[in-house]
C-alpha cells in the first residue's frame, strides 16, 4: 500500500488540488460580476481537460449506444427468422393440407360415380424392385379387404389385393411382371390383355387390322372377373403394327402416376 502510495502521490496530490480549485473557482464565480487573473488561469489549465474529457466521454456514450442499437438489432434479426421459420412451417401445412383435400375430393368424386362400395385407404409403404411392383395400405381383413379386390385411384386402375392382414394389405400394382388385365381400347373396342412391364404396360393380343392410335384410351374390359368395366388403364404410347403375325406391338402408358401414390379406394368386391 505505501509503495503504491509513494507512486502515486505527485498526481494524487495534483488531483487533489486541481479538484479545490475547481470548487474555489465554483464559489467565486457566483460572487463575482468579472473574471480576475486566477480564475483566467484555472480556465486556461482546466478548458483543454475539460473538453478532452468531453470528447471521451461522448465517444464512449457513442460507442456504448451503438453496441446496444447492434444488440437490439440481433436480436430483431433473430426473433424475425424464428417467426419466418414458424410461417414457413404453417404455410407447407396449409399447402400439405390443401393438396391432400383436393386428391380426397377427386376420390369422392370417383366414388360417387360407382356402383360398388368403397373404401379408402393411405399408401403407407412401397416395394419397387426389378422383381415385384408393390405397394402396403392400411386397410385389412378387420377393414373388410379381402385378397383379390381391385384397388383404385380417380385417374384410374392402380392394380389388386394380394395379401391381406387382419389391419394391412399388400396390392400388387399393375406394372408388375405378374400382373395381367382385360382390357379394350375404348374408342373402337378392340380386346386385348395388357401386362406389367416396369413403368410401362404392354397391351397385348390385338389383331394387326385393329386401328390402333397413340393416344387411344385404354380401360378395362369387365372379363376375368377382377376389375369392373370402364375403369381407366392408361393411353397408347407406341404402336408397332409388324410386318408378320397376327398381333400388333402396343406399349401403353398408365394413367396413374404410381410414384406419387399417396390415398386409394379398395372395391369391396371378389373375383367373381
Amino acid at each position: 500500500m505505501w509503495e503504491w502510495w509513494r507512486k502515486n502521490k505527485p498526481l494524487i496530490l495534483g488531483g487533489i488540488l486541481l479538484l479545490m480549485a475547481l470548487l474555489w473557482y465554483s464559489v467565486n464565480l457566483r460572487q463575482q460580476d468579472e473574471t480576475n487573473p486566477m480564475e483566467s488561469l484555472v480556465l486556461r489549465v482546466t478548458g483543454p481537460v475539460q473538453a478532452v474529457l468531453e470528447r471521451v466521454i461522448s465517444g464512449v456514450a457513442d460507442t456504448w449506444g451503438h453496441y446496444l442499437s447492434l444488440v437490439n438489432t440481433v436480436e430483431d434479426n433473430r426473433r424475425l427468422i424464428e417467426e419466418n421459420r414458424s410461417l414457413l412451417t404453417m404455410l407447407t401445412q396449409s399447402d400439405e393440407v390443401r393438396l391432400e383435400n383436393a386428391r380426397l375430393r377427386l376420390l369422392l368424386d370417383f366414388k360417387e360415380a360407382q356402383e360398388i362400395d368403397t373404401l379408402p385407404a393411405r399408401v403407407i409403404a412401397e416395394d419397387a424392385s426389378s422383381w415385384f411392383r408393390t405397394v402396403m395400405i392400411d386397410k385389412g381383413r378387420e377393414h373388410g379387404v379381402v385378397e383379390g379386390m381391385p384397388v383404385v385411384v380417380a385417374e384410374g386402375v392402380v392394380g389388386r389385393v394380394v395379401r391381406s392382414s387382419p389391419r394391412f394389405s399388400r396390392v400388387l400394382l399393375i406394372t408388375d411382371a405378374s400382373s395381367a388385365i382385360a382390357s379394350l381400347l375404348q374408342g373402337n373396342r378392340a380386346r386385348g390383355v395388357c401386362r406389367g412391364q416396369g413403368e410401362q404396360l404392354v397391351f397385348d393380343f390385338v389383331l394387326r387390322q385393329e386401328e390402333v392410335k397413340v393416344g387411344d384410351r385404354v380401360v378395362t374390359s369387365g372379363m376375368g372377373g377382377v376389375f369392373p368395366k370402364g375403369l381407366v388403364v392408361g393411353n397408347v404410347k407406341d404402336v408397332d403394327r409388324q410386318e408378320f403375325g397376327l398381333f400388333q406391338a402396343i406399349e401403353v402408358a398408365p394413367s396413374v402416376d404410381f410414384s406419387h401414390l399417396e390415398e386409394v379406394l379398395v372395391l369391396l368386391r371378389g373375383p367373381q
